[in-house]
């Protein structure tokens, strides 16, 4: 049974944050809903005034969501991923996440405009086509919708694409990745994609438009939407040096 909090150096509010915490992190699963404030009051002996405060730090930490009517929930903690050139399968496996995928798409097909210039294809040359969901934990994180060069990579189609496509060009076709162009923005989350996610249509979402090179060969061109709510970039930037 929960014992009320004794007065200490630690104030109340953070000797309760470092409770909850635990409960989030150890206890509960994501989407589990947490203690109700009434409940957290008359348990550890505190004013609303402290649960607010902990509960608070804990929200804007992204430990908790409130939802409105319904109550405080334990949040789905983002996949922080590094700014640098990977797969996702890779990468997530790094992070000490689990990673799946579910292919969507494998066809040739005529691709975009823009594609075709950014794999410099000529006009109506065909490209394979390869739409993924892909999941960490179990949990959809991102929509992959990519296009490669069938000359570079005949057959890549009829391979296992649930994996790691970067290290079958790498071993299969001798065409490691190694640069990209990439931009990254914001955008409302389109009805196909909110769907594939589990979000509602218009929700934020990240999304990746990145051409891949193997030495100063186009070989993909990839679209990619990740759920904003599970998925954080960081990156390292320094000063620019002064000539």
């Amino acid at each position: 049974m929960p014992a009320p909090l004794r007065d200490s150096a630690v104030p109340k509010h953070e000797q309760l944050r470092a409770i909850l915490l635990q409960k989030c992190t150890h206890e509960l699963q994501p989407g589990d809903l947490m203690t109700s404030e009434r409940n957290l009051m008359q348990d550890y002996g505190v004013s609303r005034i402290t649960v607010r405060e902990a509960i608070g730090q804990l929200v804007n930490e992204g430990y908790l969501v409130r939802v409105r009517g319904k109550g405080t929930f334990v949040a789905h903690r983002p996949v922080q991923s590094r700014l640098h050139l990977a797969s996702f399968t890779e990468e997530m496996r790094a992070l000490g996440h689990q990673p799946t995928t579910l292919v969507l798409v494998a066809e040739e097909a005529v691709p975009p405009e823009a594609t075709a210039r950014a794999l410099r294809l000529p006009q109506d040359a065909r490209a394979y086509h390869v739409r993924r969901l892909r999941l960490a934990d179990e949990e959809p994180v991102s929509v992959d919708d990519a296009w490669f060069n069938p000359e570079l990579l005949p057959g890549l189609i009829s391979h296992d694409l649930t994996g790691s496509i970067y290290r079958t060009t790498a071993d299969r076709y001798g065409r490691p990745i190694e640069r990209a162009v990439q931009t990254v923005d914001a955008q409302a989350a389109e009805s196909g994609v909110a769907m594939l996610l589990g979000v509602k249509k218009g929700a934020p979402v990240l999304h990746f438009d990145r051409v891949s090179f193997s030495a100063e060969v186009p070989i993909e061109h990839t679209q990619s939407w990740y759920r904003a709510d599970r998925y954080r970039v960081q990156m390292e930037v320094g000063q620019r040096s002064q000539v």
